[in-house]
């Protein structure tokens, strides 16, 4: 496939190794070993990079797109994309995109089932390295998100950093495990853990908001720019260099939590990548997302700012 011309420079670029095609099946009980009759099924455009440029795109900025792409499940997330706004690069590969599945239950509570995904070459790997800067030359911030298909090093976030830096580019990495543990060497922008995967990292358990701070503040004297901790029903932790703030919103009714974090991460992007008003604009597309089916992403008409505060850190 020969490069795609953008015809005017991304804001954002989201790169995701693995993404997949989300299929949300709502059922009335999940019962283990029982047949089940589905209420519902819906299928979504899937992976937290492809997430994150959802929702950047319905806020209205320029977004692309990067992933690999393969066989019918590949062909069809990126028609689940073309009405869409944003813009999708895709690197064939020749194994086939993995397809996700989400059961839902009517209180929220969601199962979560994720392939592997296919098995990238090592040129295939290179073609997306190679995409991936050259798509970041022209824009304010690249994310990496998102778990690593068969064939993808551990490193594959941390060298995507190392090998796209430049001045006036952004870097922000969303992962997890050893991934993670990889990235945060690379020394990013901006990392965005989750609750557990901040404990994993720093290697202890993280019992109040007090032990969540003093990990996001060890980040920070790694070299990381900005430490965002998505923390669940109890909002979001941001450590930059503005400061250590903490926001949150009154109890949600949840129909899915399947994405929650990529929105909570766009919103964050999108109110600049900075302070505590990125920080109560991430909250309020986390919870935006929550109350939204399957892995939909939340628009401009979802977002309740208002109903965010900023708590005082311990």
């Amino acid at each position: 496939m020969p490069p795609r011309t953008l015809p005017t420079p991304p804001m954002f670029v989201t790169v995701t190794p693995n993404p997949s095609l989300d299929r949300t099946i709502a059922l009335p009980h999940l019962v283990r070993g029982e047949v089940h009759r589905a209420g519902s099924v819906r299928v979504d455009p899937g992976g937290k990079g492809v997430n994150v440029a959802r929702a950047l795109a319905s806020a209205g900025h320029r977004a692309v797109a990067l992933m690999p792409s393969g066989a019918t499940p590949g062909e069809r997330l990126a028609a689940l994309l073309e009405p869409t706004d944003v813009t999708t690069v895709a690197v064939p590969v020749a194994e086939a995109t993995r397809v996700n599945i989400t059961l839902v239950e009517p209180d929220g509570v969601t199962t979560k089932i994720n392939e592997p995904g296919p098995r990238l070459s090592a040129d295939e790997v290179e073609a997306l390295f190679q995409r991936a800067c050259a798509l970041g030359a022209g824009a304010t911030w690249l994310v990496s998100c998102g778990s690593l298909p068969p064939g993808v090093g551990d490193d594959f976030h941390a060298e995507l950093t190392r090998r796209c830096r430049r001045p006036g580019l952004k870097v922000a990495i969303d992962t997890s495990d050893a991934p993670l543990h990889h990235a945060v060497a690379a020394a990013p922008d901006l990392v965005k853990p989750n609750h557990a995967e901040l404990a994993e990292l720093v290697g202890r358990p993280l019992g109040s908001l007090g032990d969540v701070l003093l990990a996001a503040r060890e980040l920070r004297a790694r070299g990381i720019g900005a430490v965002l901790v998505s923390l669940g029903a109890g909002g979001a932790l941001l450590v930059d260099r503005s400061g250590e703030y903490h926001a949150r919103t009154p109890p949600i009714t949840v129909l899915s939590t399947v994405g929650a974090g990529d929105s909570t991460l766009a919103g964050f992007l999108a109110a600049g990548g900075e302070g505590p008003d990125a920080l109560r604009q991430a909250v309020a597309y986390g919870a935006a997302a929550c109350r939204l089916p399957g892995s939909a992403t939340p628009g401009p008409a979802d977002i309740r700012i208002d109903d965010v505060e900023l708590a005082p850190t311990p």
